[in-house]
């Protein structure tokens, strides 16, 4: 079995998603790496995750914290990759205050309702990223850096969307938008 698990994630504009989407094929088309792909995740960058999360719980909580949010300014001006086991490559972000305060202050709304926040995710460790391919065969992660170089850096756009993903396989159990984007 797969590893399972929840995420809470930011979401981009149609433009950024798009410019991410782009990458994500042709790490396919390469095969180099199809995962993001297959699991038919959404371009994102993760704010918390945890094995178990009781989402109707969570639910009115995010709906709340993300309504008082406003969209946020990306730019994807580093690429860069995880040396664990997953082999994973990914945009960087430049670290502006708004997305280091809102990664801060969503887990201090869900620490108060008694959800654990894991050591990746606290204040001084969480590392903002973009994940473009996972997976990534050893012998070709030299490859996978020349394709990312080749997308234009700095990719900006914003971030407007928050949502609750279950994986694996990724499904969204809800999103909402960022500040009045999404009155319901």
């Amino acid at each position: 079995m797969s590893s399972q698990g929840y995420a809470i994630e930011l979401y981009f504009d149609p433009s950024l998603e798009n410019q991410v989407l782009k990458a994500w094929n042709v790490f396919a088309r390469r095969q180099i790496s199809t995962k993001l792909i297959n699991n038919e995740s959404r371009p994102h960058i993760t704010l918390f995750s945890s094995s178990f999360i009781d989402s109707t719980k969570l639910e009115p909580i995010l709906k709340s914290f993300s309504s008082k949010q406003e969209p946020i300014s990306l730019s994807f001006s580093s690429i860069g990759s995880f040396s664990n086991d997953n082999n994973a490559l990914f945009l960087s972000p430049t670290p502006s205050l708004s997305l280091l305060q809102l990664q801060v202050q969503l887990c201090e709304v869900i620490k108060k309702e008694g959800f654990e926040i894991g050591e990746e995710y606290r204040v001084d460790s969480w590392v903002p990223f973009c994940p473009v391919a996972v997976d990534v065969p050893k012998s070709r992660i030299s490859e996978g850096f020349l394709v990312l170089r080749d997308l234009k850096l700095p990719v900006n756009g914003y971030a407007m969307d928050i949502g609750l993903v279950k994986f694996s396989p990724v499904r969204e159990v809800f999103s909402f938008g960022l500040g009045n984007n999404l009155e319901s």
